[in-house]
């Protein structure tokens, strides 16, 4: 019996995890795509990923071009990539259509060779992971890095879904508070919401009950944004760093403005 039990389990750990799907709804043109016809693509491709933001090493893949399956997709529509776990990266349409400078890829997970985990007791980026060549040409952040992506949305632009997180419309479009909301946007939307405003279901609100410009000293603010883990560690802590390259000290300031202005328009019944 107990070689009966050795042979079972030594069966498991070779059996390949299972493929899984990809869903785009993205209008007309919406489809389901199985792991094996995207691993058979024809523009699938084996890429290398220099500093992977998610492994934090050089890593190599399978993938498509994004821009290969956004049919029907234009420069000026909104998606919204979402992951398994509940992480929901808006983003701008034009940047995923480029197939120059930095490029967006959708890398594949073959069920045959899992890629590795994340980190001891983790699962890994996969089934599917959306991955940049170049992306210092683009200035792409680490939050437009989703893994573990089970759907892409054609949706409409953020201010329009969620007017919980519009700045005062009295000010102008070119506002350091608008612009630091375009930053909100790209970098922290994907994970936190505010105002109770936001699709995501990862992070803590950012404005109810308390925003953090009201109990972080600035400095200690800005610190923690840079470098979570030198104020706050914990095994299971999740939010990345923003170094100076990612954001930039004067990006910094912009989006911590529009966190202070928000402070003073809570709408907690939302």
């Amino acid at each position: 019996m107990k070689s009966l039990i050795l042979l079972c389990s030594a069966l498991l750990l070779t059996i390949p995890a299972h493929a899984a799907q990809l869903t785009l709804e993205l209008g007309a043109d919406s489809r389901t795509w199985q792991t094996e016809e995207l691993l058979k693509h024809p523009q699938a491709r084996i890429i290398e990923i220099k500093d992977d933001v998610s492994y934090k090493r050089d890593m190599s893949y399978r993938a498509v071009p994004v821009s290969a399956l956004l049919t029907g997709i234009r420069a000026d529509d909104h998606l919204q990539a979402v992951a398994l776990d509940g992480f929901a990266a808006e983003m701008p349409a034009a940047p995923l259509l480029n197939t120059a400078g930095a490029q967006a890829w959708l890398a594949i997970e073959d069920p045959a060779k899992p890629w590795p985990p994340l980190a001891e007791g983790k699962p890994s980026a996969g089934p599917f992971y959306l991955v940049w060549t170049h992306p210092q040409a683009g200035h792409i952040s680490p939050e437009q890095w989703p893994f573990q992506v089970a759907s892409i949305k054609r949706l409409a632009a953020v201010a329009e879904r969620f007017p919980a997180l519009l700045p005062d419309p009295k000010r102008a479009a070119t506002d350091p508070v608008n612009r630091g909301f375009a930053l909100f946007q790209k970098n922290c939307l994907a994970c936190h919401r505010l105002n109770g405003a936001g699709d995501s279901q990862f992070g803590p609100d950012l404005n109810i009950p308390y925003n953090p410009t009201e109990y972080f000293g600035a400095d200690f603010l800005k610190r923690y944004i840079r470098d979570p883990q030198s104020l706050r560690r914990w095994p299971q802590a999740k939010m990345p760093g923003f170094s100076s390259s990612v954001l930039p000290d004067a990006e910094l300031e912009l989006l911590l403005g529009y966190l202070k202005h928000m402070a003073g328009r809570k709408q907690p019944g939302q």
